[in-house]
This record gives structure tokens, sequence and C-alpha cells, in this order.
């Protein structure tokens, strides 16, 4: 079953070691099939090193397994809710890469101090709130998914494909799951250049908005010419 989708997904979360996006099995990649109303997870708690595609757990959109022989990713339930809420996501990508991880601990949200931010992310990338305790012991996974869809009320997920969980770490998502993980990189890359940024300077303040736009617009907007068309 969706034998290419396991593949992809192999192969995104294959990257995260590659890209020094995660330490040991802190991490994990999800696609889905929209037809078919199926997602492909990472298995829990498996090192890399033994990882294959066929290890690809199936999963359908009320959560249950569907297909392989390990248990999937603890963090199913936040990526089943993600799926739901935001239909144009295609991959999502967990981690708890360094930099990312710091800013979300920290309670921060990601400001956009320049156009490396500004390619990928229309302006800053949002820090969501705590869990109650409430929602951690009722249901952690699923409420972290919820939090995170209330924090993009009235936002287009797919101009802002990043967040921050606070004292938890970031998720990404894209078109697909190496999208996803695209996005991780740049997520990772841009929490470090920023956090040098206020070290060099702590009065910085966020790139000119007419400048964030131009940068965005140029590869996302409808007269997108960045690149090769």
């Amino acid at each position: 079953m969706l034998k290419e989708l396991k593949r992809e997904v192999y192969e995104a979360n294959m990257e995260l070691p590659r890209k020094g996006l995660i330490t040991y099995t802190w991490g994990n990649v999800s696609g889905i099939d929209r037809k078919m109303g199926l997602f492909v997870i990472k298995p829990s708690g498996v090192d890399y090193e033994k990882l294959t595609p066929e290890d690809m757990v199936v999963i359908d959109m009320e959560g249950n397994k569907v297909e392989g022989k390990l248990n999937p990713s603890s963090d199913t339930a936040t990526h089943l809710e993600i799926y739901k809420a935001f239909e144009a996501v295609g991959g999502i990508v967990h981690t708890h890469s360094p930099m990312a991880t710091s800013w979300a601990q920290a309670g921060r949200v990601l400001p956009c101090y320049g156009t490396t931010h500004a390619d990928y992310f229309s302006g800053e990338i949002p820090c969501a709130r705590n869990l109650t305790r409430e929602e951690i012991e009722e249901g952690y996974e699923k409420n972290t998914g919820l939090v995170i869809i209330e924090t993009f009320k009235g936002m287009d997920p797919m101009h802002v494909p990043a967040v921050l969980c606070k004292n938890h770490g970031p998720f990404t998502w894209g078109t697909n799951a190496a999208d996803a993980v695209h996005n991780a990189v740049v997520l990772e890359e841009t929490a470090k250049m920023s956090l040098m940024t206020e070290l060099l300077n702590p009065q910085v303040t966020s790139a000119p908005q007419c400048m964030q736009d131009k940068h965005f617009m140029r590869k996302h907007g409808p007269n997108a010419y960045y690149g090769q068309n």
C-alpha cells in the first residue's frame, strides 16, 4: 500500500540526520495521499540506521493504523490534526533542532530580520501557547495539533509553513514531505541567523515590511519570477 509515498516519506526522514536537524530519534516526517485519505509516518523510536521504506506506517484520517508492523510516531495525532485543518499541506516535519527549539523554549516568536527569512516565510514565525494541564493530561499530542491550529487562525498556513511550540520545538509543513523538510532546514538556519543578529545588535528591528513583501511575493506570489518557470 502506498509504496511510492512510503519511499518519499522514508527519504524525507533520512534527510533529517543528514541536515543535522535531529539527534538519535528526535524527529519524524509524514506525507499524505489526499485522494486515498491516508498518510504515512515514521515509526516511533526506531534508529534511523535501521529504518526501511517498508517500516513506514499507514494511518487513516481517524487516526487508525491501516498498515505497518511497528507503532507509528508518538506525534501522529498532532500530524493528523494539522492535515485535517490545513488542506493544502502535503507533508509535515517535527524536530528538536537546536536553534529553532531554543526559540520555542524561550517562548519567543521568530522575527523576520532579513531576506533569507522573507524568501520562505511571510512575516514572523509564531510561537504557540503552552497547553493547559487539562490539555496535556487529556490528549497531549492531539491538543498540540489543536493549539497549532488555534495559533494560525486568520493566517494562511502555506505562507508561514512553520510554528514554534512553546517549551517543545518546531513543526514545519509543505506541499509534500520533501518540501516540509526543506522548510525545516530553512527554519533552523533562520533561527540561527536571528540569534546571532540579536547578539550583534540587541536593538535590531524587523526588516522593512516592503522588503519582506517583495522577497516573499517574488517567490510565492501570483507573479512570482524567482527561479526557472
